[in-house]
């Protein structure tokens, strides 16, 4: 509550600023759907070229449409030269995230502008963005490491190719599965912070390259897609499983937060955290890791910490969490994981962008101002040190 009496929804919890046909997040029931698909169903059984599908055009492809969209995205993987030579003269300490944000502002400098310099914003332009942005995360990898970019190849599916282009190895199918149900599990989550900017970006009539570019900068974020990365790093301070209940509770005594732990939507287990627990387990039984087993009791000391203090309390592992030792066992650095979190979301991004340009309406919130009533205007000679 404002002193002017005005309700202030700081962060706009609660607050409805808009509609989508795209996905429905239910809290409380911990559900989430792409267009009426539940993820339960979606996650084991469609792919990420499925889903993209799905969310640009409104429906799940038959056969001939999904060719045809695998088609299109094989011939749009590959990066202008010039862009891959702006890598190379890049900062080798610069971050991927930084990379991948400056490097989708500058694809819009190779494709086709109209006369008033904005970009078409259509289905194709979203296909563009999708089947780039990987590609762009995978030589950024190379480059920084002092290796060259290796080429897509048209024949491997969009997480195949990501895993491919990093290491020239063809993945085995146990990687690119769990790779691509990562991307058909991050690929839209209604009006998250990453997206609402995408479509306020949109909602201005900036094209869908400036959208796309405001949604990854947001990603970036601890609050939101930054927390993998952290999750990574606490489970390799850990080192066993055994040490997770001492680093907890040393953790809270700093008054740090546990990266990774609970969700602003969901009261009870986020429904992609359990696809992405079955998947890291499966990863870590097949590579002998320990991560897995770290993450696992990191999330049980989590609670008990939070049962000391707070008795029949709960915290769940959001979708961040179990993305960590998922990502790091298909090879990832910690500092990737954003960056691979945003080859899944660009599919929902460009669906939005589209879906707010249709909706033409300009979103400008209002703001209670907060500051003085009245400033009485002082000469640059009158006013002191």
């Amino acid at each position: 509550m404002s002193s002017w009496g005005t309700v202030v929804d700081r962060g706009l919890e609660g607050v409805v600023v808009g509609s989508t046909e795209l996905s429905r997040v239910e809290g409380e029931a911990g559900r989430l759907t792409y267009r009426g698909f539940d993820i339960d169903d979606l996650a084991p059984n469609a792919t990420f070229e499925e889903v993209c599908y799905l969310l640009l055009f409104g429906q799940l492809p038959n056969s001939y449409q999904l060719e045809d969209l695998r088609v299109r995205l094989a011939a749009n993987r590959a990066l202008p030269a010039a862009l891959v030579e702006w890598m190379r003269t890049t900062p080798k300490d610069a971050p991927p995230m930084a990379v991948l944000r400056t490097m989708v502002s500058g694809l819009a400098l190779f494709t086709p502008h109209l006369e008033d310099g904005a970009h078409p914003s259509n289905p194709r332009a979203a296909i563009h963005l999708i089947a780039k942005t990987p590609s762009i995360v995978a030589a950024w990898d190379r480059i920084r490491r002092g290796l060259e970019p290796i080429a897509p190849l048209p024949h491997l599916s969009t997480a195949a190719n990501f895993l491919y282009m990093r290491t020239g190895r063809a993945p085995l199918p146990a990687a690119e599965r769990a790779l691509d149900t990562y991307l058909v599990l991050l690929a839209d989550h209604s009006y998250n912070a990453s997206t609402f900017a995408a479509r306020v970006t949109a909602s201005t009539r900036a094209d869908i390259y400036g959208a796309a570019t405001s949604a990854i900068a947001t990603l970036e974020g601890d609050l939101h897609g930054g927390a993998p990365g952290k999750v990574m790093k606490m489970i390799l301070e850990i080192g066993e499983p055994e040490r997770a209940g001492a680093y907890v509770r040393a953790l809270l005594a700093r008054g740090e937060r546990i990266m990774g732990m609970g969700h602003r939507e969901y009261k009870v287990r986020d429904p992609r955290a359990r696809h992405l627990d079955a998947m890291a387990q499966s990863l870590a039984e097949a590579s002998e890791s320990k991560w897995y087993a770290i993450a696992r009791a990191l999330e049980d000391a989590s609670n008990a910490a939070l049962s000391e203090s707070k008795p029949g309390r709960r915290i769940y592992a959001n979708v961040e969490f179990y993305t960590a030792p998922t990502l790091y066992a298909l090879g990832l650095a910690p500092d990737e994981f954003t960056c691979a979190f945003a080859c899944g979301r660009m599919a929902g991004w460009t669906a939005h962008v589209l879906e707010q340009l249709r909706d033409g309406r300009l979103i400008r919130p209002q703001a209670t101002y907060t500051g003085p009533e009245t400033s009485e205007w002082v000469p640059i000679e009158r006013r002191g040190r």
